[in-house]
């Protein structure tokens, strides 16, 4: 068999194929004497028609063997699980034997199960016990005890442009689009792949051990992606990562009696190839087709060239060489079904004509990628060529672009009860790839099956990507890919604590958190949200998102009873062991809590009040968003559906003193996103105007459940404080902008009085909240904050949002009082000014977070968001909760439930200098910051209302 490249022995043989038995040889001998079988036939039939001895071309057996093997279908060759040495075994990886596991294999559980790896290969999985042999064949083997933890096989990501979309965030090294034409199918992912990228390593602290590397969505056609594995490699190339390539990569012989290998494509349509190119719907559903009529006639021309040759009938290809196109070949090979397709599409128009494409030109759709409408038209997925297509999608990323407005956090489920396959993924690093897990629990938050939402980041994944046959399961005879867990992996912060990828670890040094993880637990028990998913569909993706019913303070009481616990700003006020709580309250005040009945004899309830089960549900402080552009915008990528940016003062003519700009003049309320936000409990909301320059303007605080501006309550402070950016990725230096800066604060002359927007900060009356990452520009504030000090002989209220290298600092920032708001708690480098994070467990024990508070920095929290952009970010804010929960989750205990709901509230009220709403959150089921609760009530004393949701 010709092999695509000559790999040293010692690396990763990535482009053999895997090393088979005897019974693997024979049959393919046989595959071969059949060729040369049919190849004879042939010419003795032509010999008996012409009755004179045939003059066949030269190139008569590469003709016969490539039109033999015209219409076979990729797949595994025969006896592929019988071999026992991965073709990615890499020589001196010592045999595995882990022991005593809860072990999910991708199709159940298997309780205290044992799992043995070795040559790359998971070799056995049971109950292995003392079995005759296996110690002595594997008396080499190094032992891990689970201790009962659980295993599942490596996380697969269908959707990444790892490697391709550069992280750190660099321009010279973004090689995901080609701007050169919107049909261009010879493109390949595999040559602008980066083996340098922060990523990888990253992706395996995850879990993720396999990833599909796909070119972006600007092309109609944007062309080929390939399966890599996130592990390093001794020959450290790119070709030395992939999973199963083509074997027709560079031109190299094919073995035309194996059956071929998958390969990828990556399709786009709607707003994304039409905003490229300038071009509409029309424009792009039309270069798909004028593309695929290209491919058929090359197709039918090598179908009738093959006709003539398989018949013997050398003079009708007389001359003739095989018809193909360099350019096109890769297309014709997705008529010929031996391509996965993988189609960037969101909206029911845009669903609808790729599926008559499909059939048209009678081709299968592997994945619709980002689908955020799937689920409106679950039947026309069904009418795809071939079987319906998986939803490749995001939990909860929405709402950033109109084709993205309608998307639904219950997608995933109700797919799942139209019998659709459901495939969670990331587009990394739009949603960052190492938490693609958490996309599967939020989808199993919002009512997917737990063991359909494992699948969604395993099985399903694996046999999208024609990779079923060894990834995405613990079985017998697949790769050594898999991940042990500390809790079960759908609860919140699950940490893997070792990861395989072929049979070797990739932890050196797992750091995780004991305390923390919930062994032999099994998924969350999470809340029941059937009518809200219901009233999703009902409503196209736009249900009614205001409360069910508000009580004022003309009505009737509520009564809140099974209530754990209340939780005040000053911490825990109320909990009792031994019997569940009663709360009653009026207009959004706590007049009454009580384990007995004395609450309901001092009030008395009328036939109007509201009983609301709690069942063991929690009343705590309303969460505060920071760090998004929430009540600015309702899309984010609409220009009138937002406020927009302010004027850069560092490179316009816009004031910079006297009117800088305040963001509560363009507040936006009844946001679908201020909405959502206020739902999962997020009340109140801080937000600056929106500017990528120095000079971003006052923040405005108000209340997310509010419906207008002029409504009681609905702005809490019109000015909560002066906002400024600092960034190397600025159009001037930090220098320029620092001396910017100086000049706003520090007064001309010593006697001078201050006026204009610095005068709130240096009068004490105000903070100034300076947006920056990067440890050098901190170190620089810090320095400024002491020059100004020292001239004003005063106090400088400092405070620094986004903070992703804070933690480089965290003694000096301590000394000088200077909190910070940590955006994007769980850290990433998605630019270069955030390279030198603390990636936390496994990698590292500490987090940012945590060595903050260390050094008693005062710390706040905002959004994960989207590729570290604030702007875009609005979406996120419903996640907050479970971002603080996962900050307090990873702390190993040195973070508490209270201080954890503070860093997301209370706290960042303080370093703002604002009172807050005051408003406080029932959760039916468990805590605000748990997957097993869900948000029912929002008590409001500042608006004088309770609202049930």
């Amino acid at each position: 068999m010709s092999l695509p490249l000559d790999m040293d022995p010692s690396t990763t043989k990535t482009n053999a194929f895997p090393t088979a038995p005897s019974t693997h040889q024979m049959t393919r001998r046989i595959s071969r004497a059949v060729v040369t079988l049919a190849t004879g036939t042939v010419l003795l039939a032509f010999f008996f028609l012409s009755g004179s001895p045939p003059a066949p071309p030269a190139h008569l057996q590469t003709t016969i063997s490539r039109c033999s093997a015209l219409h076979s279908k990729p797949g595994p060759p025969p006896g592929f699980h019988e071999r026992t040495v991965s073709d990615r075994f890499v020589q001196g990886t010592r045999p595995v034997l882990i022991r005593n596991a809860t072990v999910w294999t991708g199709e159940g559980v298997l309780e205290a199960g044992d799992i043995l790896l070795s040559g790359g290969i998971i070799q056995s999985v049971g109950h292995l016990g003392l079995a005759e042999g296996l110690e002595k064949e594997y008396a080499g083997a190094d032992v891990l005890d689970a201790k009962g933890a659980w295993v599942t096989p490596g996380i697969v990501d269908v959707h990444s442009h790892v490697g391709v979309e550069s992280v750190p965030g660099l321009v010279g090294a973004m090689d995901v689009n080609s701007m050169h034409g919107a049909v261009q199918p010879w493109l390949r992912a595999l040559d602008g792949l980066n083996t340098h990228d922060e990523s990888y390593k990253l992706n395996i602290a995850g879990g993720l051990t396999t990833a599909l590397v796909l070119p972006g969505s600007s092309n109609a056609i944007g062309g080929q992606g390939f399966v890599i594995k996130n592990r390093p490699t001794t020959e450290r190339s790119p070709s030395s990562m992939l999973l199963e390539p083509p074997f027709n990569m560079n031109g190299t012989a094919v073995d035309y009696s194996v059956p071929p290998r998958w390969r990828h494509m990556k399709h786009a349509c709607g707003e994304n190839p039409s905003g490229e190119y300038g071009q509409t719907r029309m424009d792009t559903f039309w270069q798909f087709r004028e593309a695929y009529e290209t491919a058929r006639r090359i197709k039918v021309a090598q179908d009738n060239y093959c006709d003539a040759a398989l018949a013997g009938k050398w003079d009708v290809i007389e001359d003739k060489e095989f018809p193909d196109d360099m350019q096109w070949e890769a297309l014709v090979d997705v008529l010929r079904g031996k391509v996965k397709i993988n189609t960037h599409c969101y909206e029911a128009v845009d669903l609808d004509d790729f599926v008559r494409l499909t059939n048209e030109f009678k081709f299968p759709v592997a994945a619709f990628h980002h689908a955020h409408e799937t689920y409106l038209v679950p039947h026309v997925l069904k009418r795809a060529y071939g079987k319906p297509p998986a939803s490749a999608m995001f939990a909860s990323f929405a709402r950033y672009k109109r084709e993205a407005y309608r998307h639904s956090v219950f997608a995933p489920a109700i797919l799942h009860q139209h019998g659709l396959p459901v495939v969670m993924k990331s587009d990394h690093p739009a949603i960052v790839s190492r938490y693609l897990l958490h996309e599967a629990q939020q989808a199993h938050y919002y009512g997917l099956p737990a063991d359909v939402a494992l699948q969604s980041v395993t099985t399903v994944p694996a046999d999208v990507l024609g990779m079923g046959h060894r990834i995405g399961r613990v079985k017998k005879g697949w790769d050594a890919d898999l991940v042990l867990w500390g809790p079960h992996p759908l609860q919140l912060g699950a940490t893997p604590t070792q990861v395989f990828i072929d049979g070797i670890p990739q932890l050196e040094d797992p750091q995780f958190s004991p305390k923390s993880a919930k062994r032999n637990s099994g998924p969350p028990h999470v809340p029941n949200f059937e009518r809200e998913a219901k009233l999703a569909v009902q409503h196209e993706g736009l249900p009614p998102l205001e409360p069910v019913k508000r009580f004022t303070v003309d009505q009737g009481l509520v009564i809140f009873t099974g209530v754990k616990g209340v939780v005040l700003d000053e911490g825990r006020v109320a909990a009792n062991a031994d019997a569940l709580l009663t709360v009653i309250v009026r207009a959004g005040e706590i007049l009454c809590m009580s384990a007995d009945q004395v609450c309901n004899e001092a009030y008395a309830t009328g036939a109007d009040s509201e009983v609301v089960d709690l069942a063991g549900g929690w009343i705590t402080p309303g969460l505060v968003s920071l760090g998004s552009s929430l009540g600015l915008q309702d899309i984010a990528m609409e220009d009138s559906a937002k406020d927009g940016e302010v004027f850069d003062a560092m490179t316009s003519n816009a004031p910079v003193a006297s009117e800088v700009v305040r963001a509560v003049d363009g507040l936006m309320f009844g946001t679908r996103d201020a909405w959502l936000a206020y739902r999962a409990g997020v009340t109140d909301a801080i937000t600056p105007p929106q500017s990528s320059g120095l000079i971003l303007g006052f923040s405005a605080a108000f209340s997310t459940g509010a419906t207008g501006k002029l409504e009681k309550g609905a702005v809490a402070k019109d000015a909560a404080a002066l906002h400024v950016r600092v960034t190397y990725a600025s159009t001037v230096g930090v220098s320029t902008q620092i001396a910017a800066l100086r000049r706003l604060l520090m007064p001309p002359a010593a006697d001078e009085e201050v006026h204009g927007a610095a005068a709130h900060a240096l009068q004490g009356t105000m903070p100034l909240v300076v947006h920056a990452d990067s440890a050098d520009v901190i170190a620089t504030l810090i320095e400024l904050k002491a020059e100004v000090e020292s001239s004003i002989g005063a106090t400088l209220r400092m405070t620094i949002v986004g903070g992703a290298e804070a933690h480089l600092l965290a003694r000096e920032l301590g000394e000088a009082g200077v909190g910070v708001i940590v955006i994007s708690p769980r850290a990433f480098p998605y630019t270069w000014e955030k390279r030198r994070i603390l990636p936390g467990p496994p990698l590292t024990q500490e987090t940012n977070i945590m060595h903050l508070l260390a050094h008693n920095v005062t710390v706040g929290i905002g959004p994960q968001g989207t590729n570290g952009m604030d702007m875009i970010s609005s979406w996120a804010v419903r996640n907050l909760r479970f971002d603080a929960g996962w900050a307090m989750l990873e702390s190993d205990g040195q973070i508490s439930e209270a201080e954890a709901l503070a860093m997301a509230s209370t706290d960042i009220n303080k370093l703002l200098g604002v009172k807050g709403s005051g408003d406080l959150v029932a959760t039916r089921g468990g805590g605000l910051l748990e997957f097993e609760s869900k948000v029912v009530a929002v008590l409001s004393s500042a608006r004088a209302v309770v609202d049930l949701l």
